[in-house]
């Protein structure tokens, strides 16, 4: 059972280590265990009474805060565009996590070819809501094929042409014989929020959107 705790659901991985330095400016230090990379845990107090945090896959940040299995949550705005919960708030741009999600063909594709003329695409991608609006909106009809990671193989071997995905430097896509041919957007972190606990639990919850406001109109 759920007590009155608020939960802040954080994403592992990159994006939690520039995450990190914002909060402990907001005033939020994750008790010692949660630095641990050998720890199993996943639910953490803080020195904040009331507030504890929990580290989960980016891909499930907003899931946990949509469903209100906690308060308040990072995750970037690519991950919001997929799922586009309407119970989900996003009222800060953290800025952290800058990257990019862009369409990306072999380069010897890319040398003759011209996306302002596709009327069908296949595309593999852990992104297919958004890769199909995308083109939707210009009329190209998207076939999406869904996988969860090593998108950069899936040219070479044959699985279909192009991908959908994240690039931040763009060493990997360089790396696998890829180069981006259109950008669908900027990605960065957001701060988001259950909007139901924002209505029923307006002091606790918006008092840590307006310190972390404060943070962010300071740096």
């Amino acid at each position: 059972m759920r007590n009155d705790n608020l939960i802040l659901a954080l994403p592992k991985g990159r994006i939690l280590g520039e995450v990190l330095p914002l909060l402990e400016r907001a005033g939020i230090r994750p008790e010692a265990g949660f630095h641990d990379p050998a720890e199993r845990r996943l639910q953490f107090a803080t020195n904040v009474p009331g507030l504890q945090v929990i580290r989960v896959r980016s891909f499930d940040v907003a899931t946990f805060v949509a469903f209100g299995a906690a308060e308040l949550g990072v995750a970037g705005n690519d991950v919001l565009m997929e799922f586009d919960y309407p119970e989900v708030y996003a009222p800060l741009d953290l800025g952290v996590g800058r990257c990019r999600l862009v369409v990306a063909e072999p380069a010897d594709l890319a040398h003759n070819d011209d996306p302002r003329r596709w009327s069908h695409v296949r595309i593999a991608t852990k992104y297919p809501e958004i890769t199909r609006r995308h083109f939707a909106a210009r009329g190209v009809q998207a076939e999406c094929i869904k996988l969860n990671g090593a998108l950069e193989l899936v040219p070479a071997l044959g699985l279909c042409r192009r991908i959908v995905d994240l690039v931040s430097t763009g060493d990997t896509l360089r790396a696998n014989g890829l180069v981006e041919v259109e950008q669908i957007a900027a990605v960065t972190s957001r701060l988001i929020v259950n909007r139901a606990a924002f209505k029923t639990r307006p002091h606790p919850v918006g008092a840590w959107v307006e310190r972390v406001r404060g943070v962010l109109d300071a740096a």
